[in-house]
């Protein structure tokens, strides 16, 4: 695969398609301390399990089998949106997404404020650093990045593509103030097989050196919900033994 531009946005847009679960452990940069390191399991939709390296539960998700009932009454149409698996996309002859469709987009975040989860979120769906689609017209700055220095890398054993990126004036991160572009240059890496943002460093100003670090550790495992909700699947655990309480006799 010839690697350009296109093929990097293409990249960026796909994750959606190409993964269901996820097992990963997360590094926060500059920071190499214990403290800045926590393992993640996600399984689509919104299911996400953080734990320190100490195995602490740090973050689990909860009503994940909830009604969704109250959704539907609130008059918006973004309830009835499809999730992104059960909808097609306009594909390029390489297999990427071309254009994304409409559908219920959205993966669960993890950090202190609502603005650390959602950048956190967005690196598992980094389409903002390409937008939902090409633009209609190619000239300079019209896309909402411009990558340079492209090329294929190692990343810990996967394959991803590595470049830098300039946010243009069209850039809008889904989440305003939580982008994973900071200010000037930044340094990024797609997983190839994933479509996630792996590693993020800022290479500029006050802001460099800092970033994120993603190690993938398997991909589509089977997760169940006990996983995620920490609940009791009401089942006996046949490895205790159970005392039955007879009546006794008159």
């Amino acid at each position: 695969m010839e690697l350009t531009a296109d093929v990097f946005r293409a990249l960026c847009r796909s994750s959606p398609w190409k993964w269901r679960s996820l097992r990963f452990q997360v590094r926060w940069l500059p920071n190499d301390s214990a403290a800045s390191t926590v393992n993640g399991w996600i399984r689509r939709p919104l299911a996400l399990r953080i734990e320190a390296l100490d195995g602490t539960v740090l973050q689990s998700t909860a009503g994940l089998n909830d009604s969704k009932d109250s959704l539907f009454t609130s008059g918006s149409r973004k309830p009835w949106l499809l999730p992104p698996h059960l909808v097609t996309p306009l594909y390029q002859a390489d297999g990427l997404v071309r254009r994304r469709p409409e559908a219920q987009y959205g993966e669960p975040g993890f950090g202190l404020d609502q603005l650390s989860a959602a950048r956190f979120a967005a690196w598992f769906d980094p389409v903002e650093l390409a937008g939902n689609a090409p633009v209609p017209i190619e000239f300079p700055f019209a896309n909402v990045t411009e990558p340079i220095e492209l090329r294929f890398v190692d990343h810990e054993g996967r394959e991803a593509v590595e470049a830098v990126l300039t946010a243009n004036h069209s850039y809008q991160p889904r989440t305003v103030g939580a982008a994973i572009l900071f200010p000037g240059r930044t340094a990024v890496r797609i997983d190839v097989e994933t479509g996630i943002c792996l590693a993020s460093q800022s290479l500029d100003g006050a802001t460099a050196g800092q970033g994120h670090w993603i190690s993938v550790l398997a991909v589509d495992e089977y997760m169940l919900d006990d996983l995620f909700t920490q609940d009791s699947s009401l089942l006996t655990d046949v490895r205790q033994h159970i005392e039955w309480e007879l009546p006794q006799a008159q």
